[in-house]
């Protein structure tokens, strides 16, 4: 029987892992669908699974986004540029010679456990190889989600931002009446972009509910430097954290937005240094939810219509694993709950890394979960039973989402300082380092 590992997909989850298990001296194979590391940070990648575009930066600020044994360059900007944070992680697979254990242009296109525990795992290239575990990196940012649901049809230009690129690729932008559906990140950077003159003749973003708009920076200061830490009770933190938003934001209706129905970071933040601004600018034009499409625009639910000539749908994307068929491994309205956002209750052998929305950083994030994955593999921690796990999923699930609304856009977030407190106390002095 094999004692290899197998990790699935080449992004920053999945060379973080690479680069704990050759610390732990662990055998493994990584695959990779793509022609070089970088997931979704890999501007133009042939696999076509990036949702990056020319213009991308990081939400995240460098003081929170490093792997804690490979700092970024200290002549980073505050919030990096998508090619500075590939070229990070390419120097990172180079520092720790990672690149050899990667098996580029190969996907996995099936994976299944047989009866004797053991993974078979089928390649694109028609081999089939066994694993003693199987460790899924695929990402949660490549399957765009496109409503289906709204009546009528738009028979103008309309595409998901997942194929964005810029204001001229893939669709010339200049002198058109443009709408991005939805309010999340990518639609604040795309819609902030593509409104200022003389790009789009005029630019409609369409939210069905009020969103809290979140700054880059407070007080001059970054705004991810300042978290509370992992010993204060949540709901103070959490109270602190909101007044502080508010006292510095302001109300959002006062920019044109529709009033929130909730508090701030009850929903998962939208962050952006610019919207606010074009906002106040005129530039951007709010709109309510879609009420049916029209051939040549959109009607609203406020009864209003516009003419359109470009639709981007802004809506989110779907988590799911195409080579994983098990019916028990489904995931139903991208709910997909597990022990420590790694494991699934009777599958002890199945890790999967970075399927997180973590405040404030996933970088990090796959970092300390790659220790508590090479952990377990190695013998030195014990996973708890299935009845245990599911125990503790459910109070978790409680822990983590219970101050969101109810939406399939709040399934995986986590805190980043309390989830990593968990792990170190599941971890105990196996957490310093590896052997």
């Amino acid at each position: 029987m094999s004692e290899k590992i197998c990790i699935i997909g080449a992004g920053c989850s999945g060379f973080t892992m690479a680069k704990r298990l050759k610390d732990f001296g662990l055998a493994y194979d990584q695959f990779e669908a793509s022609d070089d590391i970088g997931g979704n940070w890999y501007h133009n990648n042939p696999n076509g699974m990036s949702a990056c575009y020319q213009s991308l930066h990081i939400d995240t600020s460098k003081y929170r986004l490093a792997f804690e044994d490979f700092p970024v360059p200290d002549n980073w900007p505050d919030f990096p540029h998508h090619s500075e944070l590939l070229q990070y992680f390419k120097d990172y697979v180079s520092h720790f010679d990672l690149r050899k254990n990667i098996t580029f242009n190969t996907r996995v296109v099936d994976a299944a456990r047989d009866a004797n525990g053991q993974w078979r795992v089928r390649l694109s290239t028609g081999e089939t190889r066994h694993y003693s575990a199987l460790i899924v990196a695929n990402g949660h940012h490549w399957d765009p989600k496109v409503p289906t649901e709204y009546k009528g049809s738009f028979k103008g230009v309309q595409f998901h931002s997942h194929s964005y690129d810029s204001p001229f690729e893939p669709h010339d932008l200049r002198g058109k009446r443009v709408l991005v559906v939805g309010v999340g990140n990518s639609a604040m950077d795309i819609a902030s972009e593509v409104s200022q003159r003389p790009i789009a003749d005029k630019l409609f973003i369409s939210t069905r509910r009020g969103v809290w708009i979140m700054p880059k920076y407070l007080n001059g200061k970054v705004a991810d430097k300042s978290v509370f830490p992992a010993w204060m009770p949540s709901k103070l933190g959490l109270k602190l954290a909101q007044y502080g938003i508010k006292k510095n934001v302001g109300n959002m209706e006062d920019y044109g937005l529709p009033k929130p129905d909730h508090e701030p970071l009850t929903a998962h933040p939208s962050v952006s240094g610019e919207f606010l601004t074009r906002l106040g600018c005129g530039d951007i034009h709010v709109k309510p939810g879609i009420e049916k499409l029209l051939p040549t625009g959109v009607a609203f639910t406020d009864g209003t219509r516009e003419k359109l000539d470009v639709i981007i749908w802004a809506t989110g994307y779907a988590i799911s694993f195409p080579f994983l068929k098990q019916n028990e491994l489904a995931v139903v309205n991208n709910q997909f709950p597990l022990y420590r956002r790694m494991i699934k209750p009777g599958w002890d052998n199945l890790f999967f890394m970075g399927l997180a929305q973590p405040l404030p950083t996933l970088v990090n994030f796959a970092e300390q979960q790659s220790k508590y994955v090479a952990s377990v593999l190695s013998g030195q921690i014990k996973l708890p039973s299935a009845e245990a796990m599911a125990s503790r999923i459910e109070s978790d699930e409680e822990r983590y989402l219970g101050h969101y609304y109810k939406s399939e856009r709040h399934t995986i977030q986590v805190d980043f300082n309390k989830y990593v407190k968990d792990l170190k106390k599941d971890m105990g002095r196996k957490w310093i380092s590896a052997p």
